[in-house]
């Protein structure tokens, strides 16, 4: 199945990077691009999206959406923002991303929708990928990783690898957001690990 995409950035550069960075995905297609919100609802009408790619800057009511359209919605991050303005969202593009994350991470986001599910890391990641995830969100080096699981550095890159295959995130920052989303660690943990990167 291809998932339709709309994508709402006020940025052209980066709008119009996605678009054409997803124009070949056999999973997405974009079917339009908007500069701003306004309107947002009478677009999402005449396009009927299956996901909803946004930048969180915009600072739209995301329950809201969600509640009067049946579409997954994705922050699209490429600065700095409060984690309590990605908590509704339910998934989080790091800018860096590929399009094979994108597209993860838009699948899996449509899926749970479908699915009726909410965002859960726990049907993707083993526990030891969890507890690596975790000490990731909270800013520990490779080896301080391996030293508090009694593993080898080894371990953790696998683990690490692993990780960043499944969710489609491959930025620590974008990592700590996904461990926030599903509830692994606090906004506290968070906050001090974005400042300290």
């Amino acid at each position: 199945m291809k998932y339709s995409v709309l994508i709402v950035e006020p940025s052209d550069i980066i709008a119009f990077g996605i678009t054409a960075l997803l124009h070949s995905s056999p999973v997405l297609k974009v079917v339009a691009r908007k500069n701003g919100s306004e309107a947002l609802d009478v677009a999402i009408k005449t396009h009927q999206p299956h996901a909803l790619i946004i930048s969180p800057l915009l600072q739209v009511d995301v329950s809201q959406i969600k509640a009067q359209h049946s579409l997954a919605v994705a922050a699209l991050v490429h600065c700095y923002v409060e984690p309590r303005l990605l908590k509704p969202f339910d998934a989080v593009i790091d800018i860096h991303a590929s399009a094979q994350n994108i597209e993860n991470s838009i699948k899996a986001a449509c899926e749970n929708l479908n699915e009726g599910q909410s965002h859960n890391v726990g049907y993707e990641l083993t526990r030891r990928e969890i507890a690596v995830l975790v000490l990731v969100a909270q800013g520990l080096r490779n080896k301080e990783i391996a030293d508090r699981l009694n593993v080898s550095e080894h371990t953790v890159m696998t683990h690490r690898k692993n990780i960043m295959q499944k969710t489609g995130i491959k930025s620590v920052a974008g990592l700590t957001v996904y461990a926030m989303l599903n509830n692994l660690i606090d906004e506290d943990s968070l906050d001090s690990v974005f400042h300290n990167t």
